[in-house]
Formats: structure tokens, C-alpha cells, sequence
């Protein structure tokens, strides 16, 4: 087996489906059923059987397929560190971050970095915490960028700290709101829960929720236009978007403030491009 071989039956392990995994792969179907007819001849075994609407791996070839995984991340691991050998910082940095900070900080980091290293290459991965979490777990990503808390056995460092807002379309009471309509939008159980404490904190009765959105983007504009009010994180909102906000606290009046963190393994700073991007971010701490 060689890198396409591994590289073939991680994607067909994941699709389960022959044409989808050959669109991935940027390759005919008959020559990607080819490929795995010799690997099976190969191994001498069967490594999948059909089903309807796709394929069902064996046990043999789920053995395979978890040999193809370790065998792509070693051999990306040798490349990284070959190419940090030489004394110019180049190579690929692999990045896990949550969804808000890819959208709103990371692309003014990577730009401003890129400027200062441009033989440095991005391969950046994005969604909740909790996804960017099992990236860091599984070796997939060398650096994650999360928000809210989590159990971390290597690096964690604190990016920064923000606070909660509430915000409405009209100027509002506090005392007020729990008779207020309420949009509520899917997010990581970290950042609900946050939301949750501090309403229990403060009311006894739940919130009148009247909408649910997917993203806190969609929310947004729901309160833009005067749907309904919601509470965000303040890396979300512009002064554009000509909103009321308020900040919130506790009774005890400490604010609710959530962290940005930047988590990492110790083996990762050998790594030059992981190096540098740390030394950067803290650097420029309020990009």
C-alpha cells in the first residue's frame, strides 16, 4: 500500500459510497474500484460488501481503515518535521477553531501572519468547541482555538475573555424579560449553559422563548428586526448593527464573561509554523 491506497479507503471508510468517494478523490469510479479490487486481492480478503445506497465495510476492512488513518497522520507528521528542519519557516499549520473566532478574528490573524511568513500554508478546520476538541484529541489539528472551558492534558493558554450581551431592537427593562420574546439559536452545550447559569441566576421563571434559529448570525437578524430579543456573545456584535446591547452581570455584579483559549500539544513547538503563530498571537494580543 502507498499514500493513495491509505488515502482511498479513509475516504471510501467515510462516504460508504463509491461515486461520492471517487468525487473526493478526483478519480473515475472504475478506477477507484480497480484500486481497491487489488488492495482486496492484495490482502487476499474481502473488504467490503454492497448494500443499498452504498457500501458496508468488513471487519477486515475496518482494520484497514484504521491502519490508513494512522498511517496519513505519521506520514504528515514526518513531512511537517522535515520541512521544519531547514532554518525558513514553511510548511502547512493545521488549525481547529471554533466557528465565532473563524469568522470574526481569524481571517485578519492569518492575513496579518501570512504577510510576516508567506511560505506558510493553512489548512484550518471550523465548528463548535466541542468538534474542534476531538480534532486536538485525534492528533488531526497541531493547534485548537476554543471557546468556553474544557479538560486539556497538554498547552492551554488564555486567548481572551469576553463578555455576554443581551441584545433588543428597542430599549428595553431587564427587570422585564422574562415577558419578552425570546430567540434562542443552536449552539455547543459550553456557551448554553453559560447563558442558562446566568438566567437561573437572575429570574425564577424561564425565558418566553418564541423562535429557534440555527445560527447566531440568523438570530441576529431576527432582532434587527425587531422579532424578538437574545443574548450573544460580544464577539458578534458591530456597531452597525445599530442594536441595543447590554452587559451582563450577575447579582453579585461580576460580569459573564466567557474565554477564548488556545490549546496545544508540547511536541507541536519542535514544529516551527506552530512556533511561530503562538509567538504571534501573543505578540498581538488585540488583533
Amino acid at each position: 500500500m502507498d499514500e493513495k491506497d491509505w488515502n482511498a479507503i479513509r475516504i471510501l471508510y467515510e462516504e460508504k459510497n463509491i461515486s461520492r468517494a471517487s468525487e473526493r478523490l478526483y478519480i473515475s469510479q472504475p478506477a477507484l474500484t480497480y484500486r481497491l479490487k487489488n488492495l482486496e486481492k492484495d490482502f487476499g480478503t474481502s473488504l467490503f460488501y454492497k448494500i443499498r445506497g452504498g457500501i458496508e465495510f468488513t471487519s477486515e476492512g475496518i482494520h484497514l481503515a484504521d491502519y490508513s488513518e494512522e498511517m496519513i497522520k505519521k506520514l504528515q507528521k514526518t513531512k511537517d518535521y522535515m520541512l521544519n528542519m531547514k532554518s525558513e519557516v514553511r510548511g502547512t499549520l493545521r488549525l481547529g477553531v471554533s466557528s465565532n473566532f473563524a469568522q470574526y478574528k481569524l481571517p485578519k490573524i492569518l492575513k496579518r501572519f501570512s504577510m510576516k511568513y508567506p511560505n506558510v500554508q493553512f489548512n484550518v478546520n471550523t465548528g463548535w468547541s466541542t468538534d474542534i476538541m476531538h480534532l486536538l484529541d485525534s492528533s488531526s489539528v497541531q493547534l485548537g482555538i476554543l471557546r468556553g472551558n474544557y479538560d486539556w492534558y497538554g498547552i492551554k493558554t488564555l486567548l481572551n475573555k469576553e463578555r455576554l450581551c443581551l441584545i433588543s431592537k428597542k430599549e428595553i427593562d431587564m427587570v422585564n424579560l422574562p415577558e419578552l420574546p425570546f430567540i434562542n439559536y443552536k449552539t455547543d452545550s459550553s456557551l448554553k449553559n453559560l447563558i442558562n447559569g446566568w438566567w437561573h441566576d437572575r429570574f425564577s421563571e424561564p425565558p418566553f422563548v418564541t423562535m429557534e434559529t440555527d445560527r447566531q448570525e440568523t438570530c441576529k437578524e431576527m432582532v434587527k428586526n425587531d422579532l424578538g430579543v437574545a443574548i450573544l456573545p460580544e464577539i458578534c456584535l458591530q456597531p452597525s448593527d445599530n442594536l441595543h446591547t447590554y452587559g451582563l452581570s450577575y447579582k453579585n455584579g461580576e460580569p459573564v464573561l466567557r474565554n477564548t483559549w488556545l490549546m496545544y500539544n508540547q511536541d507541536s513547538l519542535k514544529l516551527s509554523t506552530v512556533k511561530n503563530f503562538i509567538d504571534f498571537l501573543n505578540e498581538n494580543p488585540n488583533i
